[in-house]
């Protein structure tokens, strides 16, 4: 047995298993693959790794499962090689290349099945007598012990909570998760939370609320992921990048490839390294987009198009960023009580208000060289027909004037 020190946790230790699978390529990897993506543009602190996140995710499973008695040992050394696995299907900048690279592969993150079947990490699983396939299916949170991992309040969760607020240095991260896994058992075979962890279950909600008014959809974040997401697509279509190989480089890889690519990925590629980012020609709450903008989703390159034509600039200049409308599926999360099994949003008056006031976190974005914001935005404001409406002073308004643009 060996032990790390993790800023976030403390000491973790790493028995043979976890040792054996974290020195194999794939989760060494990790190391140079950024949680937050482009999130130090805004945060300088926040250039932690998914490789710290998976140790943390494991840590807080190992804690888990020592409340768990029904799960025998080998089970629980299953699941340490799956959260520790968990995110080894994460491309460069994590989240940033996530939906290029199912637009190309069809393959998400959390779908492992083929990584953890490569030799490696194969050789170490077999050697312990663990199946490739289970590790997948519990990642994916197809398994009764999978919701450890995947579910409406699990260990992914907390780890990225707490450690995305210690980088960034905001102080909305204050998750009681000792107190939350002392509290939480199956029932069932539903991974329930008993009725004396509802507050720690709140501060969970909380926490994410604000880390996504803060730092999660933060505007700085949102534009800068764009235009890299936006470089990407362009050096795929180009043939100057294989969606297949993009999976399993690293964000240095990626930066090296984009600065060698020709053309409009290049130059995106400059912008973002000498951070001269896109401006927001038009930055609205869905009361003033108005639900109907969320039919140009899957329509996005039209829609820039369309705009630019409008404006005047060429369609290059101008990115479209429609988020989906925000939803918390940890209020779905089941709290025990002496009777019988409630939701979270049920059994917590507080926690049902969230929902409404996390909508107040949703914006659509029009982004630009600044010299074009005038003319995109009163295009952009003509092609999504947008209503005026009076403007109300919001918790999110609040938040967004203490942070940089």
């Amino acid at each position: 047995m060996k032990v790390v020190l993790d800023p976030v946790h403390g000491y973790i230790e790493l028995d043979e298993i976890v040792q054996e699978l974290l020195a194999i390529p794939q989760m060494q990897r990790l190391r140079r693959v950024r949680q937050l993506g482009f999130s130090n543009l805004v945060y300088p602190g926040a250039n932690h790794t998914r490789f710290e996140h998976s140790l943390g995710t494991m840590h807080l499973a190992s804690m888990l499962m020592k409340n768990l008695d029904s799960i025998d040992e080998d089970k629980k050394m299953e699941i340490r090689a799956a959260s520790l696995l968990h995110d080894v299907g994460h491309g460069p900048f994590s989240h940033v290349t996530e939906n290029v690279i199912y637009k190309y592969t069809r393959r998400r993150h959390d779908e492992i099945k083929e990584i953890v079947g490569k030799e490696e990490i194969k050789e170490v699983l077999k050697k312990y007598g663990i199946s490739p396939g289970d590790i997948a299916k519990h990642v994916e949170g197809e398994t009764s012990l999978g919701q450890i991992l995947s579910s409406e309040i699990d260990v992914d969760r907390m780890d990225y909570l707490v450690r995305d607020a210690h980088y960034t240095g905001v102080a909305f991260g204050v998750v009681d998760y000792n107190r939350l896994i002392n509290q939480m058992h199956f029932h069932e075979d539903r991974l329930v939370i008993d009725y004396g962890g509802l507050k720690a279950a709140e501060s969970l909600l909380v926490s994410r609320f604000w880390m996504n008014t803060s730092v999660y959809y933060h505007h700085v974040t949102r534009i800068s992921e764009a235009m890299c997401s936006k470089a990407v697509q362009h050096m795929i279509e180009n043939g100057e990048l294989d969606p297949f190989r993009l999976r399993q480089m690293d964000d240095i890889d990626l930066v090296a490839a984009m600065r060698n690519a020709k053309g409009y990925g290049g130059e995106l590629a400059r912008r973002l390294d000498t951070r001269k980012l896109y401006k927001r020609a038009l930055y609205i709450g869905l009361e003033e987009a108005g639900k109907g903008v969320l039919k140009h989703r899957d329509k996005i390159e039209r829609a820039e198009k369309e705009i630019a034509e409008l404006a005047g600039v060429d369609q290059q200049c101008v990115l479209v960023d429609i988020p989906k409308t925000p939803e918390m599926l940890e209020m779905k999360a089941m709290i025990k009580t002496d009777r019988k099994l409630i939701p979270l949003n049920e059994a917590s008056h507080f926690v049902s208000i969230l929902q409404e006031a996390h909508m107040d976190n949703w914006r659509m974005g029009v982004y630009c060289p600044k010299e074009h914001c005038e003319a995109v935005e009163k295009a952009a404001k003509e092609y999504f027909n947008v209503k005026k409406v009076t403007k109300q002073f919001k918790l999110s308004d609040l938040e967004e004037t203490k942070v940089q643009e």
